[in-house]
């Protein structure tokens, strides 16, 4: 008896991983023009009740119809592909790294991490903050501990065995990864400055500012997760089907 096996889906990774980054990304941009649009004075208004010009993240992909519904179809069809991404790294990650012990747990970690990341963001996207504030906000702070650990903890990694990246598309994948760890980073403290700030002393234009910085964490988290399109992009997802023959 011999096995031959035919090819009924052949989907390159690089294609998906653009996909995969462009459904949100692209909910995200229209989410933030629609609440300009339509919903400015409500989106951007906070309890100091100053001048704002930006509406925050939450208030431009939650509050609002059909910002609200854009969003969560976003998030919903792309995080399949996160998921099995998640575990692709899983496997370049493990090829990459030494087979010691200590690497094999770093791996385990980064995976937990990114697949952690990936269901963090689906909860709070479908569980508004007026919907469930404690929901809400703990899905909130495991998105961003997870997402700033798991590019922090890759780089790490690669960095220690970038020698071992075995083509310049690799190789470029770790710089952009480098790059946009250090700007998601920077992006997040500034953020958290300037919504301080916005607390402390209720100045004008102070939150739209914090609302920029966190638009920039948001893209440079996407960027971090687009590198997938180097690290994969000479890798097929095969769906075949496998038929047993006569010898």
């Amino acid at each position: 008896m011999a096995e031959a096996s035919n090819t009924v889906i052949r989907i390159p990774l690089a294609r998906m991983a653009v996909v995969t980054v462009l459904m949100p990304l692209g909910a995200f941009l229209t989410c933030i023009y629609l609440s300009l649009r339509y919903n400015f004075d409500l989106s951007t208004a906070t309890h100091c009740g100053v001048p704002n010009y930006l509406p925050s993240i939450s208030s431009a992909i939650g509050e609002f119809v059909p910002q609200r519904y854009i969003w969560r179809f976003a998030i919903a069809v792309h995080s399949a592909p996160r998921f099995l991404l998640a575990f692709m790294y899983y496997s370049f990650m493990n090829r990459i790294l030494p087979n010691i012990t200590f690497y094999k747990n770093a791996v385990k970690i980064t995976t937990c991490l990114n697949v952690v990341e990936n269901i963090a963001l689906i909860f709070l996207s479908f569980v508004s903050s007026k919907e469930n504030y404690d929901i809400h906000k703990v899905s909130f702070i495991l998105f961003m501990v997870c997402s700033e650990l798991y590019m922090v903890l890759t780089c790490l990694l690669l960095k220690d065995n970038k020698s071992k990246l075995t083509n310049s598309l690799e190789r470029l994948a770790y710089l952009k990864k480098k790059q946009l760890m250090t700007a998601n980073l920077t992006s997040f403290f500034v953020a958290l400055y300037f919504f301080y700030r916005h607390n402390k002393y209720c100045e004008p234009g102070m939150y739209s500012v914090f609302a920029f910085m966190e638009y920039l964490v948001v893209l440079t988290n996407m960027g971090f997760h687009m590198t997938a399109y180097y690290d994969f992009h000479h890798h097929d997802l095969v769906v075949a089907e496998w038929k047993t023959a006569s010898s």
